[in-house]
């Protein structure tokens, strides 16, 4: 594989004087259960802290109050009996439908693990067109039933932690970062079809399409706390949805993502960092990445 580390972040393209909310991509998130509500409004969050014009959140309508509470900006679809705890594969048809008109998808947080949430899981997986950012527990239903990964009905960002990568790929991930992206790219040739792309998160995170990969150098330890990666997630889907490549998508997110982090503990420290500042920090991380120079703006120089 080629090392792009060094070449150029992506760039988002300009808004328009007489652009409107449905210019910038509609977002749609997948994802929570009663002990986890707070993880799908997260990344929603991000999501529109990263430039989405429109976020929507389907959840268990148990929680749908709760998670409507976390922003009035973002919508709130609830499924599903009001004492159900978690998303289940009965709801594969109305997600569906709720997709059909969406230009990025995620799924994930906060899902929980029960049987049916996995069937549902795979269901999507192989029935969704739309690019989908797979994260957290949707990760943990993949690695239960592993050929779903070789079928994908669109590309997919998958953005595995070291435990969840583990259990995906059934070895340890490297600590050598040359390797650390060997391991990723083989995961992403499980898809036949070309259209995978791993993102491996961890110190100097490594994101990959199996041909090319590139090492991020923005983040701090700061970040090793809940709910930083339902935040990755959002952002990732939101510059999907504003008509970056999957590729530019989750390489620029992960340097934003990070930034945002090295921007917040410049403030509050690492020890008080928590996910909710990273989506505070984000206006100031994109700021900061408009005013570099190009040639500033590439991977390694940060």
């Amino acid at each position: 594989m080629q090392d792009v580390t060094s070449t150029p972040l992506p760039n988002l393209p300009p808004r328009q004087a007489n652009s409107h909310k449905g210019d910038y991509g509609r977002v749609l998130i997948v994802g929570g259960s009663r002990e986890m509500a707070g993880a799908p409004a997260l990344a929603g969050m991000a999501a529109l802290r990263s430039g989405a014009g429109l976020v929507t959140l389907v959840v268990p309508r148990s929680i749908q109050s709760t998670v409507a509470s976390f922003e009035p900006s973002i919508m709130t679809f609830g499924l599903g009996d009001p004492c159900d705890d978690s998303l289940f594969a009965e709801s594969q048809s109305e997600i569906l439908d709720a997709a059909a008109n969406k230009d990025a998808v995620a799924i994930g947080p906060g899902l929980g693990r029960g049987a049916s949430t996995a069937r549902l899981v795979g269901d999507l997986y192989a029935s969704v067109r739309q690019p989908m950012v797979v994260d957290a527990d949707a990760l943990n239903a993949l690695a239960k039933a592993p050929a779903f990964s070789q079928k994908p009905g669109g590309v997919r960002i998958l953005t595995p932690h070291a435990g969840e990568f583990e259990r995906l790929a059934k070895q340890q991930a490297a600590g050598e970062t040359d390797k650390r992206a060997g391991q990723a790219g083989a995961l992403c040739d499980r898809d036949g079809s070309g259209r995978t792309i791993v993102v491996l998160k961890g110190h100097r995170t490594v994101i990959t399409d199996g041909e090319q990969y590139a090492v991020n150098a923005t983040g701090n330890p700061g970040m090793a706390t809940g709910g930083t990666g339902d935040c990755l997630t959002g952002i990732i889907t939101a510059l999907v949805a504003q008509g970056l490549s999957p590729w530019e998508a989750a390489r620029l997110g992960v340097h934003v993502h990070g930034m945002a982090g090295d921007l917040a503990a410049e403030r509050l420290g690492q020890v008080s960092l928590i996910a909710s500042d990273l989506i505070d920090f984000l206006p100031a991380a994109f700021v900061k990445l408009a005013q570099k120079p190009n040639r500033d703006r590439e991977g390694a120089s940060e």
